[in-house]
């Protein structure tokens, strides 16, 4: 799938990860080394994470599918965070509104690269994904953050850094029922889960949801 051109007003640039492959995104390096990372890094296993199978079990079926985009802000200005948060969500919707199968629709994914922050902390895009997070867990979304330092643990290796990549982005897919895990911290994201996914969660997903609810009402009480 090729990405639209973008809106006159749009402060970011989007491309697919076929243009990027045609040399469309020359002059964004870093949306270059993205898709290069993403390819080596999600779609492979790796020793530490703790599971078989790739890092990112979505990643490589919607580079197959031609769903993968990469966004990158025009000029300097990753300053202004929310506001690109909220640009990213538009540019999802217009191309969330191209696709007529659900299979498609699940697998869309777009990344916002912000390469002017800084790579040595992750405070301040952290906080950003964490404010948004309700909004879009609320909507059907899920948005992810990736830093060279973040400090989020894996699921099955504590001590596995899954949220590392080279350069500071944001993530954007659809919510998908295999997500429990990344909510099971938050009531309100949780709420959120079961009111969307719990008549059709399954057996496994329904023991799981219930061993992590006891595992953090566990740590909040001790």
């Amino acid at each position: 799938m090729t990405a639209p051109a973008p809106a006159a007003e749009s402060a970011l640039r989007l491309f697919s990860a076929e243009r990027i492959d045609a040399g469309h995104a020359a002059a964004h390096p870093e949306a270059v080394e993205v898709l290069d990372w993403a390819r080596r890094f999600l779609t492979t296993a790796h020793p530490d994470l703790g599971r078989s199978g790739p890092v990112c079990p979505y990643t490589q079926p919607s580079l197959r599918r031609g769903l993968f985009h990469i966004a990158v802000a025009d000029g300097d200005g990753d300053g202004d965070l929310p506001a690109l948060v909220g640009e990213l969500r538009a540019r999802y919707d217009e191309l969330l509104a191209g696709l007529t199968e659900e299979s498609d629709r699940e697998l869309l994914t777009v990344l916002l690269v912000l390469p002017a922050l800084d790579r040595g902390d992750s405070t301040a895009l952290d906080e950003a994904q964490r404010k948004a997070k309700d909004e879009f867990v609320e909507q059907g979304l899920m948005i992810g953050q990736f830093h060279p330092v973040c400090e989020e643990p894996g699921l099955w290796n504590r001590t596995f850094r899954p949220l590392r990549a080279p350069v500071p982005l944001l993530a954007v897919r659809k919510l998908l029922v295999f997500d429990l895990p990344f909510l099971t911290g938050d009531e309100t994201h949780l709420n959120h889960y079961l009111a969307r996914f719990a008549p059709e969660v399954p057996a496994r997903i329904r023991d799981q949801l219930v061993s992590s609810v006891r595992a953090h009402q566990g740590a909040v009480s001790s």
